[in-house]
């Protein structure tokens, strides 16, 4: 198979003995290759069977699955298995087992040699951003919540599957961890590219996850499929809207970073400079005040009138150059600060904290307004770090 399969549900049907309505009625959208298709909603709504469906640990009714064009009632369940990579909330590692037997489970099944298993436990826990020789030979009742998830990630990838599930992997971790978790998940997603469907009940953990979205209502029935900005858009109907929630407009801040967008430009003085140069600066900005920056570029604050009142820049500041953002942070989150900090513009630094660009709340308004095509999504929303 390749390194990213298509997934397609044709109509498929989940009838459970005793049970009248269907738990998952004539479920049907394709996932492209390389794309995370995230399923959500209430309890009882058919996610977890309709993916548990995909590799058999639940037979379908009626209707089809297929995977690269290939039904997978095909395929033997043992088989179809080793080919999913499958990761669950509880994480399900085997506590008898070291870290490094515990990824390698499935390569030992398929009779893979020592070495070949050796050399892909340590680079699959590198991949997760755990350190091999201090992280192998220990149990899992010896790591954290967090580090235990990343094993269950790891072991999920251990034979390079074209696909993987992932029941609501990050559920049982706090919320602080949990957000690191689904950074570090999608900045692994934009470099291996799986196809990968993922059950959630947290709409904002979908819309940030997802490539696209799966809405499922009680009885199994699709309520919408799309991308996140074309749900927060346009919702399908009055469910989905309510299930989305009324601040659809804000939770779009969540699609982009600070570094997608195009900044203000900033007119950045130096005290010392002469008066005329720092206001000539002014008529190739974006804004009628001059931020004030050390000799680094990092911003100090911006400058009163005062602080021209001479024949140099003198350090005079109407007030402090806060808040700060930075590149990689949430729109969401740049707009929080920005709020609290009572002010319309953000000065916006890069990594080495040197000023990029201002951030203001009309760049932001304008964001809100921009079409859902353009805003990117899932893994494209997210940057790594170099």
């Amino acid at each position: 198979m390749p390194e990213a399969a298509t997934l397609e549900f044709r109509g498929a049907i989940k009838r459970y003995p005793g049970h009248e309505e269907p738990a998952v009625n004539e479920l049907s959208l394709t996932v492209p290759a390389g794309e995370i298709c995230v399923l959500v909603g209430p309890s009882g709504c058919g996610k977890t069977t309709a993916m548990r469906m995909v590799n058999r640990m639940i037979d379908i009714t009626g209707g089809d699955i297929l995977l690269d064009d290939r039904s997978v009632t095909d395929r033997e369940p043992a088989e179809l298995r080793r080919e999913i990579g499958y990761a669950i909330q509880q994480i399900g590692l085997f506590p008898h087992l070291t870290v490094g037997d515990n990824i390698a489970t499935v390569p030992r099944l398929l009779g893979w040699d020592k070495p070949r298993i050796a050399e892909r436990v340590d680079e699959l826990l590198e991949l997760v951003s755990l350190d091999p020789g201090d992280t192998r030979d220990r149990y899992p009742a010896q790591l954290s919540g967090g580090q235990r998830q990343r094993i269950g990630v790891a072991r999920a990838l251990a034979v390079d599957p074209p696909l993987m599930l992932m029941d609501e992997p990050f559920g049982a971790i706090d919320p602080i961890n949990r957000e690191s978790l689904q950074n570090e998940f999608l900045r692994l997603q934009q470099r291996l590219r799986k196809t990968i469907v993922f059950v959630t009940h947290d709409i904002d953990e979908a819309i940030k996850m997802g490539d696209r979205i799966a809405i499922l209502k009680e009885g199994g029935h699709l309520a919408q499929y799309a991308s996140p900005a074309e749900l927060l858009m346009y919702p399908a109907d009055k469910f989905v809207e309510d299930f989305v929630g009324a601040d659809r407009a804000l939770k779009r801040l969540a699609l982009q970073r600070v570094r997608d967008i195009d900044l203000w430009k900033a007119a950045t003085v130096r005290v010392g400079e002469p008066v005329p140069g720092a206001r000539a600066k002014l008529d190739d900005a974006d804004i009628d005040y001059l931020l004030v920056v050390d000799d680094d570029g990092r911003p100090r604050g911006w400058l009163s009138d005062r602080g021209l009142s001479g024949e140099r820049v003198t350090e005079e500041f109407r007030s402090k150059a806060q808040p700060v953002v930075e590149m990689d942070d949430v729109l969401r989150d740049a707009l929080s600060d920005l709020l609290e900090s009572e002010t319309r513009y953000g000065a916006v630094v890069d990594d080495g904290g040197r000023v990029q660009g201002i951030l203001s709340l009309e760049v932001i308004s304008h964001v809100l307004q921009a079409p859902p095509e353009e805003v990117p999504h899932g893994a494209d929303a997210f940057v790594p770090e170099d």
